[in-house]
């Protein structure tokens, strides 16, 4: 596999299918749920999009109002009484020097907090080959060794953020596909797992599904996301479904009932994933209008009662 040039990557499943061999073989092997024995949540993270309106940082500009640099962040993140924080790649100056990588690494290890993950703004759904995606390509490959220099398990892909004109979802789906195996290979190589969040155009769990049981790699799960699916009277439901897969679990505080916005039942989202065996951190993402040094800690608080 070319993963520095992944337009010129011919996959192994793409060979099968070529030869009419996929079925008959049974040598490929998409993502399956995760075998754990039993669940166990180790404890609270909060993602960095949770402080967006006081971070320092947007896409690598200054913004209008924040004052937060990410050592700001880990810091809250220690006066919360959390156990880990995720690190999102919006509020860096770009690119990060490595020493301040480093630095944050150090940090956040002095500080008694994990790095529970990362997280990136790529898009997937660009046609393997185009100007569009080798752009998306180069930003992830970087952005991975960013995060391995941080030494996070695990980052947040996206499968889209906003849809290219004219292809339809057939098309998406398989592109998405192609180049998930690309960056699947080399996450690998860092030694990194990669999560799909069910955002955007993965709203929709049938497409989630469709894309993670057609991907080659033990190195790909879900970012189960509570509040992003599409309209469905029975949220929690379908948040089920894909809770065997997780390798982060984002709780919000609001999900989605019929597509309007309704408050989510913390005890009921945490039973689906213990029900699911779900081990690993429970990560808050605060996206409402009251202002998060005011909000966060009370629901931290409910949260808390749940581990």
């Amino acid at each position: 596999m070319n993963l520095q040039n992944p337009d010129k990557t011919i996959t192994r499943r793409n060979l099968l299918r070529g030869a009419g061999a996929w079925a008959a073989t049974g040598t490929v092997h998409a993502v399956r749920p995760f075998n754990r024995t039993a669940p166990s949540f180790k404890g609270l993270s909060l993602t960095t999009y949770s402080m967006k309106r006081h971070m320092k940082w947007w896409w690598g500009k200054p913004s209008k109002s924040g004052k937060l640099e990410m050592a700001d962040f880990l810091d809250y993140c220690a006066e919360l009484g959390l156990e880990a924080a995720e690190i999102t790649s919006y509020f860096f100056t770009h690119p990060p020097e490595k020493r301040n990588l480093h630095a944050l690494k150090r940090r956040a290890h002095l500080l008694g907090l994990d790095l529970s993950g990362g997280a990136m703004g790529n898009n997937f759904s660009h046609t393997p080959g185009s100007d569009a995606n080798r752009g998306h390509m180069k930003y992830f490959r970087a952005w991975i060794d960013h995060f391995a220099e941080l030494g996070v398990p695990v980052v947040r892909v996206f499968a889209a953020r906003g849809l290219p004109e004219g292809l339809d979802d057939e098309t998406i789906i398989a592109n998405v596909t192609a180049n998930l195996e690309v960056a699947c290979a080399y996450a690998e190589k860092r030694g990194i797992m990669l999560g799909l969040e069910n955002h955007d155009f993965v709203k929709n769990l049938d497409y989630l599904l469709r894309i993670l049981k057609a991907v080659e790699t033990d190195w790909l799960g879900v970012i189960w996301d509570s509040a992003n699916l599409s309209p469905t009277p029975n949220p929690y439901e379908e948040l089920a479904r894909i809770a065997p897969y997780a390798v982060t679990a984002q709780i919000k505080v609001m999900t989605r009932v019929n597509g309007k916005d309704v408050r989510a039942d913390y005890a009921r989202l945490a039973k689906i994933l213990r029900q699911a065996a779900f081990r690993g951190y429970l990560v808050f993402e605060y996206e409402e209008e009251e202002d998060p040094y005011t909000a966060i800690p009370h629901h931290l608080a409910e949260l808390r009662k749940l581990l």
